[in-house]
């Protein structure tokens, strides 16, 4: 028995390898989820939800360059790499964008950048920049070349920076809600065809309510309830998506369950508990992790839209419906890449989700 598993099994994966969009859909989320672990290391701006707000060159558009003068903080904060890693960069340091600089005696006088006709320079001392000792080094370690790939927002923040990091949210959500539907849809469902009668009964009489019930309207209910935030929102999604895996599980255990291997496992006098989620789950797991993947889909597009009414992730953590909705009204000014930059993002990861939900279908596909 065991031998024909693995040779299913490495049918199921050389059938996956042949569907080019499935690959090509894997290696995409594959890449997506590195991002999300590494944002704060491979976003340009590494603060803390990459928030360093520039006001005076708000709405860049992309590849925008300018001369950005950094005044260091006084006291460093003391960050672990995993706190950086998860967290991001504290710091005080205050950037400043800037059109030119001149020395003046032993003084710097920089010029901010600004696009009013009235510019007044500002002065600064040596002793201003705790990790230099001469105008020399001022220059040469607090004034670079700063490039926006991908322009800034209204804010004057990177966008490329908040779009990786709200990569971070839209996977995570994915993952937590995803999790949270197995948990409570397999044990429901199972519990629910293995036992049938008033058992069943019961069980299905809770899942069409819940069936029922919008499920963006029951999203929106229980982060009311739990209160505004990405935590808040990663319980929300993950409950309101277990209806279709109990359905699916239950429908699965009530086909199999009289098969021959089931009736030998009872003759064995094996607990009902192990017989649901030894021997007969293990056998019904191709339909279940296909609808998981269309679910991670959907949780992404949900958590989106509650980012865009404003009760999801909450500023200034960035999500990448909450940048469409700060920028939607951009796309009539003349600069709708702001919102259609996250935008394409959300449409390419959730087509990611559908085609590798596809492609695992058809591998998984025993009769095929």
């Amino acid at each position: 028995m065991q031998k024909k598993s693995t040779s299913l099994t490495r049918l199921a994966l050389q059938k996956f390898k042949k569907d080019f969009w499935g690959v090509l859909s894997f290696g995409y989320i594959v890449l997506c989820g590195f991002v999300a672990v590494f944002t704060y290391i491979l976003a340009p701006d590494g603060s803390q939800n990459a928030n360093q707000m520039h006001l005076a060159i708000h709405s860049k558009a992309p590849g925008f360059t300018v001369q950005m003068l950094t005044i260091p903080e006084t006291k460093s904060i003391e960050q672990s790499f995993f706190d950086q890693l998860v967290f991001g960069t504290q710091t005080r340091a205050t950037e400043l964008p800037i059109s030119n600089y001149i020395q003046k005696n032993n003084t710097l006088v920089v010029t901010p950048y600004t696009e009013l006709p009235t510019n007044l320079p500002q002065t600064f001392l040596v002793s201003d920049f705790s990790n230099s000792t001469n105008l020399t080094q001022v220059i040469a370690k607090n004034i670079i070349q700063k490039k926006f790939y991908l322009g800034t927002d209204k804010y004057g923040r990177d966008l490329l920076s908040r779009l990786l990091v709200g990569a971070r949210i839209s996977f995570f959500i994915g993952f937590v809600a995803v999790f949270i539907s197995l948990i409570i849809g397999i044990f429901l469902g199972a519990i629910s065809g293995y036992y049938g009668g008033k058992i069943d009964a019961i069980i299905m009489w809770f899942i069409n309510i819940a069936w029922s019930i919008p499920t963006l309207l029951l999203v929106i209910a229980i982060t009311l309830a739990l209160g505004k935030g990405y935590w808040q929102v990663f319980i929300a999604v993950g409950l309101t998506m277990w209806v279709e895996v109990a359905r699916v599980v239950r429908g699965q255990i009530l086909s199999v369950k009289k098969e021959q291997y089931v009736t030998a496992a009872r003759a064995l006098g094996f607990s009902d508990f192990r017989i649901i989620f030894k021997h007969i789950l293990p056998n019904i797991l191709a339909p279940v992790i296909v609808i998981s993947a269309a679910n991670f889909a959907a949780a992404i597009l949900i958590e989106s839209g509650l980012s865009f009414l404003g009760i999801g992730a909450q500023p200034p953590t960035p999500s990448w419906g909450a940048m469409i909705k700060d920028h939607y009204s951009y796309i009539i000014l003349g600069k709708p890449y702001l919102a259609i930059i996250p935008g394409l993002a959300i449409m390419s990861l959730v087509m990611a989700f559908m085609l590798i939900g596809n492609a695992l279908r058809d591998a998984l596909d025993v009769k095929g």
